[in-house]
């Protein structure tokens, strides 16, 4: 066993966040790097002896030098699913530059990376996958041996593809296809993903190869949807392909019927209509491990969801904005002011008794006042592409920084003390929810809850669709907090609105 440190990229990701856990039982001394150190600090495993947080980005070189400083291999973990203002292939091949270079320069002597499978001559082959195998050759440029290994479906709770999978069938028991629902697969469970990755550590004969790597059972989608409908409890259901469905429409559809947002559906659709069926089998010989069937492998991802121990989701990567303002509204001479809205309610409680009904936020539990306009809200945020609330939240009473909570984002959470959340709703600007929590009283057994929402509004439409909300977002808030306050069984004040808690005006950075 290698006594350097081994460095994954991507940590707080899907793959990452569970690499690191299997490395840090395997005695390896693992540095974890992410966009935001905040996130990785919530981790579980953030506080073991063997394990160093860094915050870094693929697209900034001297974050990645520091990142890899000492290390003998890394893992690149990192990819674009959301096409931004740049074409997300770009912006991998740009990313995966930063990485070989910066691993040449410090002399790491081996990366181990996860892409897709996918035959390069393809001429359908989709840009998503097409963008995956691009991505190995450009970190094998600089002449650090690459491991590449190449999965299809990833099943397991949590994944992007499970997910789908797993809301497509509980929810419709009729579906109008595309045709790639007869396209055949080889998924393959996570837990043989993370032993297969693991593995290569102890298999220098895995240096520099490619491997395709998948589970014992070749399968189309349609078949997929029926043995999970069948392991849920569901009755067989009735699968109708056409030939009319886009690969957009396809994604606007799994927008609509579940959590993932059609930015990313749509690259995953895309690499739907290709088969991916394992051509090389030779790991199994190296790695040996047993294989979870499909039916296994989604019985186990159920069971998983149903105690509450989904260990990393699809909605925990992304960017992580910093908790103060960066982009702020309009420019100066467009009045790019600040926008903000504030209630507070006194408790005869302390906060630390207060802080559990604050923590259920969201989910299952709601928003504690017009739930039937919170729902309406998201219903309107899928229609126009956005995430909505079917993302939920990853527990029903535990929250960390990071979390998805619904179509927000928690950006900080001090215990007994503080939540702040970013909206990633369909949104003219930037919108924060800010909970703060204040001991009162002569002996600190009373609390102050405040509430305070903030907006940046961008442009005219900023404007306008603050102004058109304000009276809905007097009407929520305040019921918001009188109805926390109610549900700590202690009395409570009359909720009042805050005066001067703005403090600044912000102005757009130029580009």
């Amino acid at each position: 066993m290698t006594q350097k440190s081994i460095l994954i990229t991507g940590a707080t990701g899907y793959i990452g966040g569970r690499l690191v856990k299997r490395l840090l039982q395997d005695g390896y001394k693992v540095i974890a790097m992410a966009r935001s150190l905040g996130k990785l600090g919530c981790r579980a495993w953030a506080g073991h002896e063997n394990i160093r947080l860094v915050q870094g980005d693929v697209m900034d070189p001297a974050s990645l030098d520091q990142a890899l400083a000492g290390c003998e291999v890394a893992y690149y973990l990192v990819h674009s699913m959301t096409p931004g203002s740049r074409d997300f292939a770009d912006v991998d091949r740009i990313a995966a530059q930063n990485m070989a270079q910066a691993a040449t320069r410090q002399g790491v002597r081996r990366i181990i990376y996860l892409g897709g499978l996918g035959e390069e001559s393809d001429p359908d082959l989709s840009k998503h996958l097409r963008s995956r195998l691009e991505v190995a050759k450009v970190l094998e440029q600089t002449g650090v041996p690459v491991t590449f290994l190449r999965a299809a479906l990833i099943i397991g709770s949590g994944s992007a593809s499970f997910e789908i999978l797993r809301y497509l069938t509980e929810r419709l028991p009729v579906m109008v296809t595309p045709r790639w629902v007869r396209t055949q697969c080889q998924p393959i469970a996570v837990s043989n993903v993370i032993e297969y990755l693991a593995g290569c550590l102890e298999r220098p004969e895995t240096s520099g190869q490619t491997y395709d790597i998948g589970g014992p059972d070749i399968l189309t989608y349609e078949q997929m949807f029926q043995i999970y409908a069948r392991i849920a409890g569901l009755r067989p259901r009735l699968i109708l392909p056409v030939p009319l469905l886009t690969p957009r429409l396809s994604s606007l559809w799994i927008n609509f019927v579940t959590p993932v947002p059609a930015a990313q559906a749509k690259p995953l659709v895309l690499g739907l209509r290709n088969r991916v069926v394992c051509r090389d089998n030779r790991i199994r010989e190296i790695i040996s491990q047993d294989l979870l069937s499909f039916e296994e492998a989604v019985t186990l991802a159920l069971e998983k969801i149903r105690q509450l121990e989904v260990e990393t989701c699809w909605s925990d990567a992304g960017f992580q904005p910093p908790p103060e303002w960066i982009d702020c509204g309009d420019a100066a001479y467009a009045g790019g002011t600040l926008l903000g809205l504030s209630y507070s309610v006194k408790i005869c409680s302390r906060p630390d008794q207060v802080w559990p009904v604050l923590a259920r936020l969201g989910g299952e539990t709601g928003w504690y006042y017009g739930n039937r306009l919170w729902r309406l809200r998201g219903f309107l945020d899928r229609m126009i592409g956005g995430v909505g609330l079917r993302r939920g939240r990853r527990h029903p009473t535990q929250i960390r920084e990071g979390d998805a909570l619904d179509f927000w984002r928690v950006l900080a959470v001090e215990p007994d003390r503080r939540l702040r959340l970013l909206a990633e709703m369909k949104v003219p600007g930037q919108a924060l929810l800010d909970f703060e929590l204040h001991p009162a009283g002569d002996n600190g057994d009373h609390t102050e809850l405040i509430e305070k929402s903030r907006f940046l509004p961008r442009g005219l439409w900023g404007l306008v669709y603050w102004y058109a909300t304000y009276p809905l977002h007097v009407l929520i808030f305040k019921g918001m907090l009188k109805t926390m306050a109610k549900q700590t069984g202690r009395a409570y004040g009359t909720v009042r609105p805050l005066q001067g808690h703005i403090e600044k005006s912000c102005v757009l950075r130029e580009k």
